[in-house]
């Protein structure tokens, strides 16, 4: 098996297979997605996992050796993914604090995020909060020490590799550096999370 480092049961029905990187999550992931919706029934993609579930009993390890080097053959033919463009503006309250620990100014700070090619890697916390990678390696603040016991509905926030848009309002530890008016997150909608995992996002200043 190239891709994945191991494959280890997780429950009954699933299994967790541990891959290098989140490339090759979603490499792996896209590869898999035609075989979703027979036995297979969730695709769920982490930093550097695959939880694989079926309806019913997993296969053995085996079994998801064949069906993941069936899968990274098909990954090569796989269509490009999604790409969303978000407008944000920088009007955190804590933007000047981040970029000062990171050594730029605010200025830098903007256009060093704003220059960033974003995939959202995974999904979780929340309904729709998506943990996106492709930051500056540069812009790595660590979370806050407090968290805040509320943050606002399109915070757009970042800590260590990650940022991220807050999809509703919630308690938060991240460091809040803007703001996006676009919906994130809406039971109404079909389907209600405008980000899913592997989404590409960019980011353009408003």
């Amino acid at each position: 098996m190239s891709a994945a480092g191991s494959i280890r049961r997780a429950g009954d029905r699933s299994v967790l297979i541990e891959l290098g990187d989140n490339d090759a999550v979603h490499r792996l992931a896209a590869g898999l997605e035609s075989q979703r919706g027979g036995e297979l029934e969730e695709i769920i993609p982490g930093h550097e996992t695959l939880l694989l579930v079926w309806q019913q009993a997993a296969p053995s390890a085996a079994e998801v050796e064949q069906l993941v080097a069936g899968a990274e053959l098909a990954s090569e033919a796989m269509p490009k993914p999604l790409e969303v463009e978000l407008a944000v503006r920088y009007d955190g309250p804590d933007l000047v604090g981040v970029a000062k620990d990171c050594g730029f100014s605010p200025e830098e700070l903007v256009a060093r995020h704003l220059a960033c090619r974003y995939r959202a890697a995974f999904i979780g916390f929340s309904p729709g909060f998506a943990y996106l990678l492709g930051g500056d390696p540069a812009l790595q603040p660590p979370r806050l020490t407090e968290p805040r016991t509320r943050v606002p509905a399109g915070a757009l926030a970042i800590a260590g590799p990650y940022s991220a848009i807050y999809p509703r309002s919630s308690p938060g530890g991240w460091n809040l550096i803007g703001s996006c008016d676009e919906s994130i997150f809406d039971f109404a909608n079909d389907p209600p999370a405008r980000l899913t995992a592997g989404t590409i996002v960019r980011l353009v200043a408003k």
